[in-house]
């Protein structure tokens, strides 16, 4: 077994970040095997991002779009083009997008949704210079419609975006709190990693993210921390510097 894989508890770095990317998945909106977007859950990620904005941290929100719309297994039934599906998932996150924004700014946190798609009537152009005004100014940026392209995942988005933004940190929302040596659902045993190599985990094909958002966040000194987005409060831990799930590092 890797010598990095360890079963210790978080521990704290006492340093907040100034600027991160937040990558959120399409499941963050909606309950457990459901689809759309349930208010209750919607309300849950919006006051979590918003708690996390609160302490001062420059927050750039990438979101997914699985709970609209799956491209890619639209593509598998091999009656609609992987091309025109992987469109389709980027309108999904759109729709995401819109909900998040409107929920923010109903509770108080300014927030600006901008797409790579353009769609002027409801989102910004997707303009660098422009997004880190917004994140200057304490908005909170909400990135939507992947990098514009097909054949990319929205985790190569988040770690293209993390790159764009200079950003300390990217942060990867997921339903499990870490990476694993081995399925924890179907294995009792599996062990979570505290740190990891990106080198390591394109080794063991582990699934952490796919290897192009891997390998952009390895050339570029980009660490990546994977934790479980359900629980209350971890956003905010994690962008004041609190070590939980698994951090990924050259």
């Amino acid at each position: 077994m890797d010598e990095q894989a360890t079963k210790h508890e978080p521990q704290a770095s006492n340093r907040q970040f100034q600027r991160v990317v937040l990558k959120i998945s399409g499941e963050s909106f909606t309950k457990s095997g459901q689809s759309g977007i349930d208010p209750e859950e919607l309300s849950v990620i919006s006051h979590e991002i918003a708690d996390a904005a609160s302490c001062g941290t420059q927050l750039a929100v990438v979101v997914g779009g699985g709970n609209i719309v799956r491209g890619a297994s639209l593509a598998k039934s091999g009656q609609i083009a992987q091309a025109s599906a992987d469109y389709m998932g980027m309108l999904g996150t759109i729709i995401n997008g819109v909900a998040l924004k409107e929920a923010l700014d109903g509770m108080g946190q300014p927030a600006r949704l901008m797409s790579a798609i353009d769609i002027p009537a409801i989102a910004e152009s997707w303009i660098r210079g422009r997004a880190l005004r917004h994140l200057e100014k304490g908005r909170v940026l909400i990135l939507a419609a992947g990098t514009g392209n097909p054949f990319f995942t929205t985790d190569t988005c988040a770690s293209l975006r993390g790159a764009e933004l200079n950003a300390d940190i990217l942060l990867k929302a997921t339903k499990v709190d870490g990476v694993y040596d081995s399925d924890p659902e179907t294995n009792s045993d599996a062990v979570r990693y505290e740190t990891l190599r990106f080198t390591d985990a394109i080794k063991q094909q582990l699934g952490v993210m796919d290897l192009t958002a891997m390998t952009m966040c390895m050339e570029r000194n980009l660490p990546v921390n994977i934790f479980a987005f359900k629980v209350k409060g971890n956003i905010r831990r994690v962008v004041q510097g609190e070590r939980i799930g698994t951090l990924l590092t050259n």
